[in-house]
């Protein structure tokens, strides 16, 4: 890869990030919850009929329920036309018309299940960018709560020695009246 295109990667891809971190950022700020906005986004994403058909397709297509129904299928297709027929039926042996319906099959449902694999990497792609800017958020929001957490802890600490401090002066009081007045019965003597 040259040069230019390495950084303009490394350009588009930090962009990207700069996006996903301003979003948090602005959720952060709104209060509101990130994990609501983001299910509300991806309930605004409808398929259309086209989307829905090439899903269901490319199901169907990998499963095991379609290699059993076409190898049952081609079993049937080869049987009829050699031993129902004798080889002289409409499509005998070397099945020409049986290879022209694979080829169709194949031609037509390679591009489709590629449809299908493109939309569900689309559908990745946006779920890992949701992933990251709830983990951020949550990384912000930690952050956050340590700052309170050690805000809390300096206070008590600071009201701590306060109180500690005035017991000890209680308690130099208490020692300078002891000392005070152990002194007085033995200056009488």
């Amino acid at each position: 890869m040259s040069k230019s295109k390495y950084n303009n990667l490394l350009h588009t891809n930090n962009a990207n990030l700069d996006k996903l971190h301003q979003i948090v950022v602005k959720a952060v700020e709104e209060e509101q919850l990130l994990s609501k906005r983001l299910e509300n986004d991806n309930i605004n994403t409808k398929l259309n009929f086209a989307d829905k058909l090439s899903d269901k397709v490319a199901n169907f297509g990998g499963s095991w329920k379609f290699i059993i129904l076409f190898s049952v299928f081609l079993c049937f297709w080869m049987c009829l036309n050699v031993f129902i027929f004798l080889n002289k039926g409409f499509d005998p042996y070397p099945f020409i018309l049986l290879n022209l319906i694979l080829s169709t099959i194949a031609a037509i449902q390679a591009p489709v299940i590629m449809m299908s694999q493109n939309r569900k990497e689309e559908r990745d792609r946006k779920r890992a960018e949701d992933d990251y800017m709830v983990n951020l958020k949550s990384e912000i929001e930690l952050r956050n709560l340590h700052e309170k957490i050690d805000l809390l802890i300096t206070e008590q600490m600071k009201n701590l020695f306060e109180i500690q401090k005035s017991q000890m002066d209680k308690i130099q009081q208490l020692d300078d009246r002891l000392k005070n007045h152990l002194k007085k019965p033995l200056d009488h003597k």
